[in-house]
């Protein structure tokens, strides 16, 4: 039930609260009294307030990546978002999906067990056939997967969860691998009935076509990291400076890249008519004198001055200035 009053319970409250019927000391001494939380043994909460929240935080990274992948696989606008994050029972997760819907099955190593990406059947079938050259439509009558449909859904719903190792790693590495491929959910006998999973429920919008994913993970399977699922840990993880390991091979692939480099001789305006007329041997004046220092720009910047000449039979340039730069918003 609502915490909140509506305007004809508002209303009715305070008419009783003028005519007498009800005492504002009877309201102080309702308020003191001890409220009483329903709690069912039968579904008992394994995780706690900060453990969701740093869940969402997880997937929530993990729904921007899985989007702008989606965007690229498929050639269409899409946009993932978190709708919820909540803990149910096994039970009530299988008889909230439709009796057919597309069920990717997968391994967390290096946790134990297995976990479920359930894909609503007509976000399925329009990814499907964008993947196939089509437009992108669904199916006006919902149906089982052909074994090339099969195929094609397995390795995209691989790749869909390889973009999970990131958001997951500041808290463990894992490695989701793709286990089998299902479409009814009554031959899904993942865990026991009763028992609690994590369900994580991304909605999807391509186009007009709006859907919804769930990821399923059951509490035995995340219970190994559940003292790390807490926001502290995650950030404060996930922020650690740098060690001189990481810094090596980052300064090692920066030393490897390719940056162009070329020398400006110097510049001069010259009509078409001459451009054409030019022949072997014409000399064309620039606009800089012999003795001048040439510039050296990399990429589009001018870096250093120097001066042309000969190493052995190769032209080179030998630096003698190193230019100055200025401030990015001078």
């Amino acid at each position: 039930m609502s915490d909140v009053l509506s305007q004809s319970e508002i209303d009715a409250l305070l008419s009783a609260l003028s005519t007498g019927t009800v005492s504002a000391h009877e309201l102080k001494e309702e308020q003191s009294k001890k409220k009483v939380k329903i709690y069912d043994f039968r579904r008992p909460n394994k995780f706690s307030k900060d453990q969701i929240h740093t869940l969402q935080v997880i997937f929530e990274n993990y729904a921007r990546s899985l989007g702008t992948f989606l965007s690229g696989q498929l050639r269409a606008a899409i946009q993932v978002e978190v709708l919820s994050v909540e803990q149910v029972t096994y039970e009530e997760f299988i008889r909230s999906i439709p009796s057919t819907t597309i069920l990717n099955i997968f391994s967390i190593y290096p946790l134990e067990g297995n976990a479920i990406m359930e894909i609503n059947p007509n976000l399925g079938f329009a990814f499907l056939d964008r993947m196939l050259g089509g437009p992108g439509n669904t199916l006006d009558r919902i149906r089982g997967l052909t074994e090339i449909e099969q195929t094609v859904m397995e390795k995209l719903a691989q790749r869909m969860l390889d973009f999970m190792q990131e958001p997951w790693s500041s808290i463990v590495d894992l490695e989701p691998l793709i286990e089998r491929v299902e479409t009814n959910p009554q031959f899904t006998q993942l865990v026991s009935p009763s028992e609690v999973m994590m369900i994580v429920s991304l909605e999807t919008k391509m186009g007009d076509l709006m859907g919804v994913m769930n990821i399923c993970i059951p509490f035995l399977v995340l219970e190994p990291i559940i003292s790390k699922l807490s926001v502290h840990y995650y950030y404060s993880t996930s922020s650690k400076a740098s060690t001189p390991q990481n810094t090596a091979k980052i300064q090692k692939k920066l030393e490897n890249s390719y940056v162009p480099v070329k020398v400006i001789l110097g510049k001069t305006v010259i009509t078409v008519k001459d451009l054409l007329g030019l022949s072997v041997g014409d000399v064309i004046p620039l606009e800089r004198n012999f003795q001048e220092d040439l510039e050296v720009q990399i990429g589009q910047r001018t870096k250093f001055l120097g001066r042309p000449g000969l190493d052995g039979n190769k032209v080179a340039i030998q630096i003698n200035q190193v230019v100055e730069e200025g401030k990015e918003d001078e």
